[in-house]
């Protein structure tokens, strides 16, 4: 496999300033829209599954879009829950387009569904919803942490956190990290079902975080305690599935981040099949977030970070795979710092999320890439 690196000198910044963006994605108008998943608020909150503290609820989630470069909230009240400090967010996800220019997005939750509605009556947390621009308005269309709390795929603990999906035709397809699935749901909210639930994964020799290192994201990592003695020389970790695209081909591609302790190199994307059926067509990767196909068939993926979160390094990277494979590193730091989420412009440039997770400093940059 040829291996080359190009460095990109530069990008451009559309955005900055934002709440945990999460999510973009070009309309039939051309315009580009991105979603914040917000920084929770003072409401009800819930415990966060990874045991490091409580989510608060807020409607500080929006959807954003720019406009002769300038960037404004067309839909803002959106549900958020995050911790006290505004990290930890999961709100409005993602957002995607029909054939007709409607627009449908996802709001995460990150908890357990089972506490969901006894604790937020009414809330719009983990379905997926259709906005309407011009009255600050939204109607929902699918529950998807009820699903994971009455159907539970992969047998593991029961939580929700839909992070990204897709419209295929009359279709949406969910990727949820939480679940640790794959959904398909019909765009009018029928035939609500799982596809594909992403193997677990056993790890050999795992490093574990040390004394001096950073609590980088608390929704997902469990407390020092839970691993200070953990010396096993083989663990099974679950794959969490974060970005999903179809492919040339007609397949879904899917991304994973995996879970703690995040090994370096263990990330894999998955392709499956019309029935379902999952193999790997690439490896080695490091915490992937997100991926697209150019016109040309060629894969971009995102990685969030280059190295197990813990250790505080927010340099994330953007590679490019041809379809023969060749593997060329577009954008590897260098002001590239965690970040999520990516889509191709109608002109073939990279739309990228910058600093998705830091709120106050989310990023939308563009990259020239030819």
């Amino acid at each position: 496999m040829k291996l080359e690196q190009i460095t990109v000198t530069s990008f451009t910044v559309l955005a900055d300033g934002l709440d945990n963006p999460k999510g973009l994605s070009f309309g039939s108008d051309g315009s580009l829209y991105i979603t914040e998943a917000g920084t929770g608020g003072d409401g009800a909150n819930v415990p966060s599954p990874s045991g490091q503290g409580s989510l608060l609820y807020g409607t500080t989630g929006a959807i954003l879009k720019v406009e002769n470069d300038t960037i404004k909230p067309i839909v803002t009240g959106l549900p958020s829950l995050a911790f006290a400090d505004g990290t930890g967010a999961a709100g409005p996800h993602d957002i995607k387009f029909d054939t007709t220019g409607k627009p449908y997005v996802l709001v995460g939750y990150a908890a357990n569904p089972a506490l969901r509605d006894s604790t937020f009556s009414d809330s719009d947390l983990g379905k997926i919803i259709t906005p309407d621009f011009d009255t600050n308005s939204w109607t929902t269309v699918a529950d998807i942490a009820n699903y994971e709390l009455t159907h539970n795929p992969d047998g593991g603990d029961v939580v929700s956190n839909p992070l990204a999906f897709l419209i295929d035709g009359d279709k949406i397809v969910i990727v949820d990290p939480g679940a640790n699935d794959l959904l398909s749901v019909g765009t009018d909210g029928s035939h609500l079902d799982a596809i594909a639930v992403l193997p677990h994964q056993p790890v050999t020799n795992p490093i574990f975080p040390g004394s001096n290192s950073q609590n980088f994201d608390r929704g997902h990592v469990p407390p020092p305690s839970a691993y200070r003695n953990a010396t096993p020389s083989q663990i099974t970790i679950q794959s969490v599935p974060t970005g999903i695209a179809k492919g040339p081909d007609g397949a879904y591609y899917v991304t994973t981040f995996t879970g703690f302790p995040f090994p370096e190199g263990e990330a894999k994307i998955y392709r499956v099949d019309a029935d379902g059926q999952l193999s790997v067509y690439a490896d080695g990767f490091t915490q992937l977030i997100d991926l697209a196909f150019d016109d040309q068939g060629n894969l971009y993926a995102l990685q969030h970070m280059n190295q197990s979160g813990w250790k505080g390094k927010l340099d994330g990277s953007l590679i490019k795979i041809t379809p023969d494979g060749t593997r060329t590193t577009i954008l590897s730091g260098d002001g590239l710092e965690a970040p999520s989420a990516l889509t191709i412009g109608p002109e073939g440039a990279l739309y990228l999320i910058n600093r998705g997770s830091l709120p106050g400093k989310g990023q939308i940059i563009r990259i020239d890439h030819h």
